[in-house]
C-alpha cells in the first residue's frame, strides 16, 4: 500500500497492521519507538494523567502499545503507523 492508501485506513487498522508486522518480524526498534511516543500522544489526546503513569511504568507502555489503535490515541498515533507501514509495504 502507498502512503495515500494507508492514510485512508482507520487508526485501529493501522495500529493492528503495524504492531502485528513488527511482532512477526521481531522489529523491537519500531515497538520501542512506539512506546516512546505514546506518552506524547496521550498528552496530545488530552489524557495527561495517563502520560505521567506511562512515563513511570514500562508495563503500562507495553500494554498501551498493544491497544494503541483505539480512539483519540489511535488517531494521534496515525502518522507513526503510516510511516512504518509505508516503509514495509508487505505488512
Amino acid at each position: 500500500m502507498d502512503v495515500e492508501e494507508l492514510e485512508s485506513l482507520p487508526a485501529k487498522e493501522l495500529h493492528d497492521r503495524a504492531v502485528h508486522y513488527a511482532v512477526r518480524h521481531g522489529d523491537l526498534g519500531f515497538l520501542w519507538d512506539l512506546l516512546k511516543v505514546i506518552p506524547a500522544a496521550e498528552a496530545a489526546s488530552g489524557n495527561t494523567d495517563e502520560t505521567a503513569n506511562d512515563l513511570s511504568r514500562v508495563s503500562a507502555l507495553l500494554s498501551d502499545a498493544m491497544a494503541a489503535g483505539e480512539g483519540e490515541l489511535g488517531d494521534a498515533l496515525r502518522p507513526v503507523y503510516v510511516d512504518y507501514l509505508s516503509r514495509h509495504p508487505d505488512a
